[in-house]
């Protein structure tokens, strides 16, 4: 019966940024669980990431998130395809790359207009239109599930130390601030929509990630290891299982609340 909990069968997902490294192992978790995924994404999704029966069970839909009547056009299909969805995942999000332009990466107070523009259109309008669109209509049809995915640094804020190796080489590398203020500001939509919804049994959760291992500077690697408590930084699989949880029936008494996984970086 437990077991059970955790099923999706035939639930249709979306989720946005699919197609991304995390996205794509979030989307072969929710088929491994039975659900039907629809990705949302500015790219094709690849098929061969999930193998041929994976593939029966994805719909692939090039969206982009800053554009509601491009949300609404990929609606529209799912509901053709499948109905209206049973679960959203806001997943797709902006962060300045290691080796961004240094205007992005440089002091604070000449951090550039237009890259925080770009940053919040993605990370808060996008999942803010998302949760329109397709929570809208989930709560048309009395149910559902909204992941809200946050990070570590819309809790707390960057540990810029991390980066003094770079500035000892003459790099003005500080941890950019549009990308803590817009996961900082899911948390409260989350919360917001979590109440909003409660009548339409639309539940509303954020789940906030750390940093995931992707063969980073080993200065980087050892810098930030050291602020971990369990020592390592997240495999993509370390979040798949609170994914499924949180769609599924498994968490049907939670909403409003904000899972964190994190290695116990926050703890500290």
């Amino acid at each position: 019966m437990s077991q059970e909990l955790f099923r999706i069968d035939n639930r249709v997902i979306v989720i946005t940024g699919g197609c991304g490294k995390l996205g794509r192992h979030y989307t072969s978790a929710l088929i491994n669980a039975g659900a039907r995924v629809a990705v949302f994404d500015v790219t094709p999704f690849n098929y061969s990431d999930v193998g041929n029966l994976g593939a029966e069970r994805i719909l692939s839909i090039e969206a982009d998130v800053t554009n509601r009547n491009s949300l609404e056009a990929g609606l529209n299909a799912v509901i053709a395809k499948w109905g209206v969805p049973h679960g959203l995942i806001n997943n797709a999000a902006l962060d300045s790359p290691p080796d961004a332009p240094i205007e992005e990466t440089g002091p604070f107070e000449s951090y550039p207009e237009s890259s925080w523009d770009r940053v919040m259109d993605v990370n808060t309008k996008g999942v803010f239109f998302c949760c329109q669109v397709i929570g809208g209509a989930m709560a048309q049809a009395g149910r559902g599930s909204i992941v809200n995915i946050s990070s570590i640094y819309g809790l707390v804020s960057p540990d810029q130390r991390i980066y003094d190796y770079r500035r000892a080489h003459g790099d003005a590398f500080f941890k950019p601030v549009a990308y803590s203020v817009s996961k900082s500001s899911l948390l409260n939509l989350t919360r917001y929509l979590a109440t909003y919804w409660a009548g339409k049994n639309v539940r509303v959760n954020t789940l906030t990630l750390a940093g995931v291992f992707n063969y980073q500077d080993p200065q980087f690697l050892k810098n930030y290891i050291a602020r971990v408590p369990l020592g390592r930084m997240a495999d993509a699989d370390d979040y798949v299982g609170a994914i499924v949880f949180l769609v599924s029936d498994a968490s049907a008494y939670m909403t409003g609340a904000n899972m964190i996984i994190d290695g116990g970086w926050t703890a500290w």
